[in-house]
């Protein structure tokens, strides 16, 4: 089970948050290639990018490297750097179609092809990050068999809008992600909280964010990887309360019943499937009960 709670953005050019990514709780670092490095750097930080994946992949990480957009004339060289043993993903900007996604897969196959990579190995996570992304989303989500899931780019998108970040301004991307996700077998992963010592903020975005179908949420601070963590791990009272479900439900099937009520609630086929969903997750990420 790919887990996916907490996936922090480190500078790939920033040497000391390279070696501190070594020892976060983050589910999954992202080394940047993108935003957080300067023109004048992106070649120097291309040198080291490899040992810096392998570095981590050894210290037992899920490694993922943002790239650059294909309009910057960046993105090749970037594929070129990053793709290598060690790299479990690539986290793709400003998606704004299928046209985008067709285009970069072939670029990346190459590189596989070059790099000693199974060729389709390496997952893809768009990021839409526009009014004219966000209505292509389901283009983008069947473009190629690599995506494995997708996530808005919040501060590009309230931009193309022309509003501030607010959740009001997030909730209609948000929502076609979730669904888009959903409907094809994807990972929705939310975008990121901007303010780093804000950490009942933090906590209330991501809770709601969960509680609407998010399977993680991008992080720009070390700071912020527990409180989302925490807040993605099912605590142990949902666990008891689904494993009393699920219990009693086949209990109830093998009466010769398809529902059965559980603590005052209906439990069905699609409710314990949710019920045994969420125990599987729990385990996996650590969670008793």
């Amino acid at each position: 089970m790919l887990i996916t709670r907490s996936l922090l953005f480190v500078p790939a050019n920033r040497d000391n948050m390279v070696a501190r990514a070594h020892q976060t709780p983050a589910d999954v670092i992202v080394l940047d290639l993108e935003d957080s490095v300067p023109p004048s750097e992106k070649e120097s930080t291309r040198g080291k990018l490899r040992d810096a994946v392998i570095s981590l992949k050894a210290a037992g990480k899920t490694v993922h490297v943002r790239v650059n957009g294909l309009d910057t004339g960046l993105t090749r060289d970037d594929l070129a750097a990053a793709i290598g043993p060690g790299l479990d993903g690539l986290v793709f900007p400003k998606a704004e179609g299928a046209r985008d996604i067709r285009q970069l897969d072939v670029m990346i196959r190459e590189q596989e092809m070059r790099n000693n990579v199974t060729p389709g190995t390496v997952q893809l996570f768009p990021h839409v990050e526009s009014a004219r992304g966000v209505l292509r989303c389901e283009d983008v989500a069947q473009a190629s068999s690599r995506i494995a899931g997708m996530s808005l780019g919040g501060e590009d998108y309230v931009a193309s809008l022309g509003v501030p970040r607010t959740s009001e301004a997030l909730e209609y991307g948000r929502r076609v992600v979730v669904n888009v996700c959903s409907a094809y077998g994807l990972l929705p992963l939310d975008v990121v909280y901007p303010v780093i010592n804000d950490e009942p903020g933090l906590k209330a975005e991501t809770e709601y964010i969960r509680s609407i179908g998010f399977k993680g949420k991008y992080v720009i601070h070390p700071g912020q990887v527990e409180t989302v963590n925490r807040a993605f791990s099912p605590n142990t009272d949902e666990v008891e309360a689904a494993r009393r479900a699920v219990v009693a439900f086949d209990e109830a099937v093998t009466r010769g019943q398809a529902s059965v009520q559980v603590d005052g609630r209906m439990v069905d086929i699609p409710g314990a499937k949710r019920y045994r969903d969420l125990i599987a997750y729990a385990e996996a990420v650590g969670t008793q009960g």
